[in-house]
């Protein structure tokens, strides 16, 4: 371990002591608090920051995250920053409510229970924890799963169920050709019994149970995992909020787990879930029809006073971003986790 620091985070008046051998983000995390953070990997600029006092040494990173003059001026990113000394540094992003509810992460091994097939390109991976372990985390969050034989390189993917069933986690993972970990899910290189190792739980794509807000979900794709998560939980702890699910597919053999989300609407008392299909829809399709950010825009009266949560391919997250701030609602309340590739690294 390397010389230990102080770093006061504000406007919230905490203190954290960060080892100079982790990032300010790990230490957080060790610590059990929930910054803001994304990629973790200096990519998308979730966790930056103003470095008010002290210096930072910084891992390799994006100047799409942090540009060469926001570094010069002060800007950081909290995933990239080893302290050199004490710091007090201004959370750009926060969220007070969530900010003392993080679950520290922690290493397991697992072993692959089930391997199935959602659609012809989603697959379904079930992994048991080991000796009736559980993992604790919030719903909506995601796990760091390795890839076996990439020496140290892993891929993220959020849980599908929710911490009532933590002994075994769920995810729904889409196939991208030669895709580093779909590709051995793809191809059978990885079958039940296997072991995968894993990291978690992170994000903060987590329900602000606090909100008086409608809720309003907007999905694609297997982004589906952490809405259903969230959605489930509500039903679990007989949450009466209203919400609203918008899932976008391009054509019907790319729906899914209709079934399970009926079964959800009879259990949540004000919860309607609308499908859309951007491409082809056969002659017995009843449902809307469009890319889902218009169908959502025809769809919805008002959106100044909601909390959207939104998960699936960067084009929809960004498109319903624009959209729901053209909308009136408050960049605060729109939280969203976007899927990416690696597959052609």
């Amino acid at each position: 371990m390397g010389e230990k620091h102080i770093a006061r985070l504000e406007p919230v008046g905490i203190e954290l002591e960060v080892d100079e051998d982790e990032t300010v983000l790990q230490a957080a995390f060790r610590q059990g608090l929930m910054l803001m953070h994304g990629c973790k990997e200096g990519q998308c600029s979730a966790c930056k920051s103003f470095l008010l006092d002290g210096e930072v040494d910084l891992d390799r990173y994006s100047t799409f995250a942090l540009p060469d003059f926001e570094e010069a001026e002060g800007y950081t990113l909290l995933c990239r920053a080893h302290a050199l000394t004490d710091l007090e540094i201004e959370l750009l992003h926060y969220d007070e409510e969530m900010l003392r509810s993080g679950v520290p992460p922690r290493h397991a091994v697992t072993t692959i229970e089930a391997i199935e097939p959602l659609t012809h390109d989603i697959k379904r991976l079930v992994l048991r924890l080991a000796d009736a372990e559980r993992l604790s985390f919030q719903p909506g969050q995601y796990v760091d799963i390795a890839i076996p034989g990439a020496d140290g390189e892993h891929r993220s993917f959020s849980m599908a169920n929710t911490p009532s069933t933590g002994d075994r986690l769920e995810f729904m993972i889409k196939l991208y050709p030669g895709g580093h970990f779909s590709g051995l899910l793809g191809d059978g290189a990885l079958a039940v019994g296997d072991e995968l190792e894993i990291d978690g739980p992170y994000g903060v794509f987590t329900l602000r149970e606090t909100s008086p807000r409608r809720l309003l979900f907007i999905g694609g794709g297997a982004g589906m995992a952490p809405i259903l998560s969230l959605l489930v939980s509500m039903a679990e702890k007989g949450s009466e909020r209203a919400a609203t699910y918008y899932y976008g597919a391009r054509n019907e053999r790319d729906l899914f787990h209709l079934a399970e989300i009926e079964l959800l609407a009879g259990e949540l008392p004000d919860f309607r879930f609308v499908a859309a299909l951007s491409e082809s829809a056969g002659d017995g399709w009843s449902g809307e029809s469009g890319l889902i950010t218009d169908v959502v825009d025809r769809l919805e009266e008002g959106l100044e006073d909601v909390d959207a949560y939104l998960c699936g391919p960067p084009p929809m997250v960004d498109a319903a971003i624009a959209l729901l701030l053209a909308r009136g609602t408050a960049e605060s309340h729109i939280f969203y986790d976007k899927f990416t590739t690696t597959a052609d690294t």
